[in-house]
């Protein structure tokens, strides 16, 4: 317990009531079942994302095993040519900040329950709705019409192996132009509240 929840008084009972004991305490702030574990969060993070599932921020897990889960392609594909040691070094800080970052969360979390941090926090259980993506829906075609070739039609996919950098490209431009389209959409309903 901080030093901040030991001196939280009684509101209700007026400004000579005595603090709360410990375990009035315990009932109020720590026994939430809504509470997360720091240790589980940090050790499900050895498996990059999965601390942030349990935590509830479902999106940053996904973002975090798609970075981690690159890193590795690149590494074992030998595409960095003479830059291993950098990306294994940027892998590894990243693995390490994905498990501290669980933690970090699960503690804010905790935090935000008890009512000692303000914080919008996730949905409880609930996976990501799912939505239709133009991106996403062109891509699984993409991929689909790719496999259904090699499998029938005997097309070699050797040149997949120098043309794959090509889709992070389109990761990234896809990325920034969400970003885009999400903050013209937000000045318009800026300006229309004004």
């Amino acid at each position: 317990m901080t030093r901040d929840t030991e001196h939280i008084e009684q509101t209700a009972a007026g400004p000579d009531a005595a603090p709360f004991t410990r375990s009035e305490r315990r009932d109020r702030f720590v026994d939430d079942p809504r509470k997360k574990s720091v240790m589980l969060a940090m050790l499900l993070s050895a498996m990059p994302g999965l601390g942030q599932v349990y935590v509830g921020y479902y999106d940053l897990a996904f973002r975090n095993i798609l970075v981690v889960c690159g890193l590795i392609a690149i590494l074992a594909s030998g595409a960095a040519h003479r830059l291993e040691p950098v990306v294994a070094l940027f892998m590894a800080f990243y693995w390490l900040h994905n498990i501290v970052d669980a933690g970090r969360r699960a503690s804010f979390y905790n935090q935000a329950l008890a009512g000692l941090r303000p914080m919008d926090l996730p949905e409880d259980g609930k996976a990501p709705q799912p939505m239709g993506s133009l991106a996403g829906g062109v891509l699984l075609v993409a991929v689909g019409v790719t496999l259904f070739l090699n499998t029938m039609f005997d097309v070699p996919l050797d040149w997949l192996a120098q043309w794959w950098p090509l889709a992070l490209v389109g990761a990234g431009a896809w990325l920034i132009f969400s970003d885009r389209r999400a903050k013209a959409a937000a000045a318009v309903s800026g300006q229309t509240e004004s």
